[in-house]
């Protein structure tokens, strides 16, 4: 049945800006402080009190604007979308309509198929966040609701695609890209649980080769990537069962219940017309000029895709490796420095992605918090080079790094741990293995050769994981051999 209809999905995102204040005051937009605690006249919308526009909020939404191909707009204008909602304490939201600040941009995403395809952007607008709603969950508090007003008036940058996705998996890859794109960019933290990138998805579908778009429902304010793409799965299955049972999808904004994975209606959708939007008569145009456009273009960071094809190309890794890095800015950078230090591209990241992010995965803290540094690690990198220790040994020196903090060279000093280079040492440890195992001796010279691995284990406990393994080896070999 699903296989009759195309999907057609169109996303906006709502993207919550890094500023130390709101986008038209000077209330702080921390998170966590106790309710209504970061409120003022202006964001409370008290008669009287005029909004003064946040400069890091627009340079915030140029940055976006130009990493995502955006064409920045001269003169933009904020205008009054009016609705009625206990979270908004104006009776209207200050949003732009008409004339956003970024326009026409695009993405490029990996299909299921394996192939490139690019996502439009048609347009990208700042706005201040509504208030949040509490529904009371305790005895004492249930059947009442609460207003806390502290993200009233946060700076929010909403990103509206074009309805180009086709499946809930190149909307996941969308949102994904966009999401490492802004965090990238410092711009937002990227916390979906805190709501700071949020997305409303505009779900519709179609019979194969009809080009009229079908009637879209939308769904309000997911923030999980999970739920994202559970919710439109789910909605997808709804409108083809009820266009398959004789019924018509209505247009309607919808929310998703995470608990049952299904969607249900919330109110009619609203069209431009019904918010009655009329530029704001408390706030000038918007005009950026070509000089700060340039001055912000210069303060972008290299972005993932570009940084990806740099690791691929420069320092010969595996294009899966230069994916896994460059998902998380820090991570990227932590390698970068490594490579930077050490040379071998390769090394560097079998460390990085393996020892290392297998402990912080452990350990629940991110790469900015490690306690080892690209310094500290490519340390013990070089002692492995230059033999001073062995790569199992390696493992061992990195964990008491990782408890104690102190470098390589200190640890392997202080706990005996340079590997046995010596030849005749390592000899008179191989005589002992030997003579004390003649049958396994026997079993070797008759053919069995897996009783190597045995010899070479032996000598590695005699000799605490000291010895030179190579050295060990041919040392072996040539004993064997007599």
């Amino acid at each position: 049945m699903l296989s009759k209809y195309e999907v057609v999905i169109g996303l906006e995102v709502h993207v919550q800006l890094t500023t130390d204040t709101k986008i038209f005051c000077g209330c702080s937009t921390r998170f966590g402080s106790d309710p209504n605690s970061q409120t003022c006249p202006v964001c409370l919308g008290l008669p009287g009190a005029l909004p003064v526009l946040n400069r890091r909020a627009v340079e915030n939404a140029i940055k976006t604007g130009l990493a995502t191909h955006c064409t920045i707009a001269p003169r933009s204008i904020f205008a009054r979308k009016n609705y009625f909602y206990p979270d908004l304490p104006k009776g209207y939201q200050i949003s732009q309509f008409e004339l956003p600040v970024c326009e026409h941009g695009h993405l490029e995403i990996e299909t299921e198929e394996g192939g490139p395809k690019t996502i439009g952007i048609t347009r990208a607008h700042l706005e201040e966040d509504a208030g949040k709603l509490i529904h009371g969950d305790t005895p004492d508090t249930t059947g009442h609701s609460f207003v806390d007003l502290n993200r009233a008036c946060t700076p929010l940058l909403e990103i509206v695609s074009e309805p180009d996705m086709r499946s809930s998996d190149e909307a996941i890859a969308y949102l994904k890209k966009l999401h490492q794109i802004v965090i990238y960019l410092g711009v937002c933290d990227g916390n979906m649980e805190q709501g700071s990138f949020r997305c409303d998805a505009n779900i519709s579908v179609r019979p194969w080769g009809q080009k009229e778009l079908g009637t879209r429902a939308e769904l309000k304010n997911i923030n999980s990537f999970r739920f994202i793409k559970q919710a439109i799965e789910y909605e997808v299955e709804r409108q083809v069962e009820l266009i398959e049972e004789g019924g018509k999808v209505v247009q309607e904004t919808r929310l998703f219940d995470s608990a049952t994975g299904i969607t249900r209606s919330m109110r009619g959708k609203e069209e431009a017309h019904d918010y009655r939007y009329f530029p704001d008569p408390d706030l000038v145009p918007l005009v950026i000029s070509e000089e700060w456009i340039e001055k912000v273009r210069k303060t972008l960071p290299e972005l993932p895709a570009a940084k990806l094809e740099r690791f691929v190309r420069e320092y010969g890794i595996p294009r899966y490796d230069a994916e896994v890095l460059t998902a998380d800015r820090a991570m990227a950078e932590f390698y970068d420095r490594c490579v930077a230090l050490h040379g071998d591209g390769k090394t560097c990241s079998n460390w990085v992605m393996g020892d290392l992010q297998r402990r912080l995965n452990d350990e629940g803290v991110s790469i900015s918090e490690s306690p080892i540094s690209p310094e500290m690690l490519v340390g013990v990198l070089k002692r492995i080079d230059d033999n001073t220790i062995s790569g199992k040994i390696a493992k061992t020196v990195f964990d008491e790094m990782w408890s104690s903090r102190k470098d390589a060279d200190t640890i392997i000093e202080e706990k005996g741990l340079k590997q046995v280079t010596d030849t005749g040492a390592i000899e008179a440890i191989i005589d002992e293995i030997l003579a004390a195992n003649q049958g396994q001796v026997e079993e070797y010279r008759g053919g069995k050769e897996k009783v190597f691995g045995f010899f070479v284990g032996q000598v590695m406990k005699a000799s605490r994981g000291k010895a030179n393994p190579a050295a060990v080896n041919e040392l072996l070999k040539n004993k064997l051999k007599a």
